[in-house]
């Protein structure tokens, strides 16, 4: 039995597949996994660490502010599809996931088109144009939200999954994080992060942050910069001797998970699915510039239920941000409740319920036993 899962770019659409293919891997050792990806995305360095074989092939998105470019992202996403084409034939898998990012649309279509099941996995609250599309021909479309399914023209095939969550987001151990952070246990720890890239924005409110907070309360801070940030940010905080660790990148998140007692973050779907699932409280800001600003809607749906503060971007500052931290760290009650509700948004099962269901397909049983519908029930 072979599972081709074609997504990338960037982490929201790479780890959601990996989520699945390494419960596939646990649960059905007997079955082959193999991605399709472009080599400039994060699943060309992702999918190979995690021990997963991934095909390359060319891809582009439209830029809507460089319109001039859309023919040659054209010329380029046709070569790509040719390219699928040969690749679904090649490897002849049983089943196609698609999970978003730019190989994912030339790979869903070459797997219609050759007869192959297509299982598609939305992560936002508000999809895409192209998973709107593929929707239409898709065997199942599994969400994260709930609210996404008013999106859809088509009904009758959406299913309430959840974001599927890699399992070693779990596996964090809060004494051992402590450690490799070098913190002192005694005290409050926020972790601060605005993505793989890093937020001006976020980084220059927590540097804001932690100077009105000092002296006040005995906070600590995990922030990751980014890597362009990083030598500014570590300048002014080793200079100031304020109480945070800056880091480029937290390659170890479920530690830095598992130290948190609030996070400040973007809110990517991966995102939330992650601190969802942690019971972490969150002060959410949405990225300004997403696809039809569907992270607002994302960090909606957890401030709605009581699991997050939202502070939009533009009204960002280290006032505003010293304000709701200073807040959330001094009510304890709020905090647990805060992480109560997180828990009761998140779907831990999601990786493991896509799995069976890319299974079921694969044997030929994609009919015989019908997902939670997203008609009803759900979020």
């Amino acid at each position: 039995m072979k599972i081709l899962i074609a997504g990338g770019g960037t982490g929201g659409h790479v780890f959601p597949g990996i989520a699945v293919a390494e419960e596939l891997r646990r649960a059905r050792p007997e079955c082959q996994v193999v991605f399709a990806g472009t080599r400039r995305g994060l699943e060309s360095q992702a999918v190979p660490e995690a021990g997963f074989t991934i095909r390359y092939l060319m891809g582009s998105g439209f830029n809507r502010r460089r319109w001039w470019t859309w023919p040659v992202a054209g010329i380029v996403n046709l070569i790509g599809f040719l390219q699928a084409i040969v690749l679904v034939l090649m490897e002849n898998p049983g089943v196609v996931l698609g999970t978003g990012g730019y190989v994912s649309a030339p790979i869903s279509f070459a797997a219609k088109l050759l007869g192959r099941p297509l299982i598609l996995q939305e992560q936002n609250s508000r999809p895409g144009l192209a998973n709107r599309m593929l929707a239409r021909i898709a065997d199942e479309v599994h969400l994260s939200f709930l609210e996404a399914r008013s999106h859809f023209a088509r009904k009758d095939h959406l299913k309430v999954t959840g974001n599927p969550v890699r399992s070693h987001i779990l596996a964090g151990d809060s004494d051992a994080a402590m450690r490799e952070f070098g913190l002192d246990p005694a005290r409050p720890v926020v972790f601060v992060f605005g993505g793989s890239l890093g937020a001006t924005r976020i980084n220059e409110a927590t540097i804001e942050t932690l100077r009105a907070l000092q002296g006040r309360i005995a906070l600590q801070v995990i922030l990751q910069t980014g890597r362009a940030d990083f030598d500014r940010v570590k300048a002014v905080v080793d200079a100031e001797k304020l109480p945070a660790v800056v880091l480029p990148f937290v390659k170890n998140i479920h530690m830095a998970y598992a130290a948190a007692d609030l996070v400040v973050c973007r809110a990517g779907a991966m995102t939330l699915a992650e601190i969802a699932v942690c019971g972490l409280p969150a002060i959410l800001v949405p990225y300004p510039y997403a696809a039809h600003n569907h992270q607002e809607d994302n960090a909606t749906n957890l401030v709605d239920r009581g699991a997050a503060v939202l502070i939009l971007d533009s009204e960002l500052t280290g006032e505003r941000l010293a304000r709701e931290v200073a807040h959330l760290l001094a009510d304890k009650q709020a905090l647990s409740r805060m992480s109560a509700n997180a828990r009761l948004f998140a779907r831990p099962d999601a990786a493991s319920r896509l799995a069976l269901t890319l299974v079921r397909w694969a044997e030929g049983k994609g009919h015989a036993a019908p997902e939670e519908s997203a008609a009803g029930g759900g979020r």
